[in-house]
Formats: structure tokens, sequence, C-alpha cells
């Protein structure tokens, strides 16, 4: 299984859920319908790619997407909420990439396939090291960046989310049961778009959590 790091120690990740069209001005120019539910996909665990490393685009691909998040680390067992109640089931905070082909899944999409290959190559999920969830104190009303070469290219406060942390939880708690070392990630906003060879992508969550990535040439 591949890990991540969490307060200076490995955790093996156990599966990757994704949240899709979690954000209005996302979905806008996406020019997306907006969800009646969480959107719900996932990555496979050799998607993994933690801070510090190069991103390798895929061959196949020539429209990859960077999509910054806020990305939770699960610490129990959940196979249900009590109310909005999450209290002890996430052990921790990060903040990530959810990069996507955009060629390869408007082609899938237009088939009707599913998205795999366009969210699940190698190093399609950046991550950046995980802190303890009591040293973010307002998750749900935090702001993070996204920057390419020193420019911010999005800019995300987690209080604009469609489906708060609390439904998105009590969605994959329900329908799928959540494990200790499964890793979500919550959506992005506005503000996608390509990433190109030789750019050097920063990230960062209330001043408390920071990343870094190169994509190779």
């Amino acid at each position: 299984m591949t890990q991540v790091n969490f307060e200076n120690q490995t955790v093996r990740v156990n599966n990757i859920y994704c949240i899709g069209r979690n954000y209005v001005d996302h979905i806008a120019e996406l020019q997306n319908e907006t969800p009646t539910e969480p959107v719900v996909f996932m990555k496979p665990n050799n998607s993994i790619l933690n801070n510090g490393a190069s991103i390798k685009l895929p061959a196949y691909s020539q429209s990859v997407h960077y999509e910054c998040e806020l990305v939770l680390l699960i610490g129990k067992d959940c196979d249900g909420l009590n109310g909005d109640d999450i209290s002890g089931i996430i052990a921790g905070y990060g903040i990530g990439l959810d990069l996507t082909a955009r060629d390869i899944q408007s082609r899938l999409k237009e088939k009707g396939l599913p998205w795999t290959k366009a969210k699940g190559f190698r190093g399609a999920a950046c991550l950046s090291g995980f802190i303890a969830a009591d040293k973010l104190t307002q998750p749900q009303d935090c702001v993070f960046t996204f920057q390419i070469n020193g420019e911010i290219r999005q800019r995300g406060q987690t209080s604009m989310m469609i489906y708060p942390i609390a439904a998105i939880l009590r969605e994959l708690a329900e329908s799928y049961g959540l494990k200790q070392g499964d890793v979500v990630f919550t959506g992005t906003p506005s503000g996608v778009g390509e990433l190109h060879t030789g750019d050097r992508l920063a990230l960062d969550l209330a001043g408390l959590v920071q990343a870094e990535f190169v994509v190779a040439y």
C-alpha cells in the first residue's frame, strides 16, 4: 500500500475518495450541472505522489489540469454519522492536487465511460503531509491556495463548499463505509488550468501545511 506522512509518522493509505463539483464557481467554469448529491469517484493508491516529488505527466494526455483541494485523513472506521458529529473520525488535514487528464476525461464522458484513465494515472493524487485534526481549528472556514511559478492560480474558502465536510463523510460512511487510513479529496474551487513541464507548484493550507512539486521535463 502507498503511504502518506502524518505528524512525522508514516500511515498506510486505504481508499482514496474524491468529491467532484463541490464549489459553485468551479461548476460554472466547466459548465457542469450542479449535483443533487455528492459526486464521488476514486483514485488508485498508485496515484499518490508525496510532497517534494516530481510530477510526470502521462504521455497519453495533452491537457493535464490541476485541482487544489483540502484533503482529509480518516482516523477510525465509521459506517454512519450521528447527525453532524464528525469528532474523532478525521485524524488529520492536508492539502493536495487532484490531477485530471482533461482531454481524456472529456472523451470518456462523451462515451459514457468511467474516468479512471483521466483521474488515476501515477502522480494524479499529489499530497502534502497531514497535521493532526485539532491543529486546524476551523476546517469548514479556512483558506487554501495554489501557486504556479509564484503566481496564485487558485484560492479556496472551505465555507463555500456545496457539500460541507460532515455531509461528505456521511455520504461516504453510509454508502461505502469509511476505514482508518482512507484519504478524502473534498473538491476544488475555480481557477483550474493546465500544467506544463518545468512548472513549480506551491500549495498552502491556512498557513499550517505546505507542499511543493515540480512538473518534470
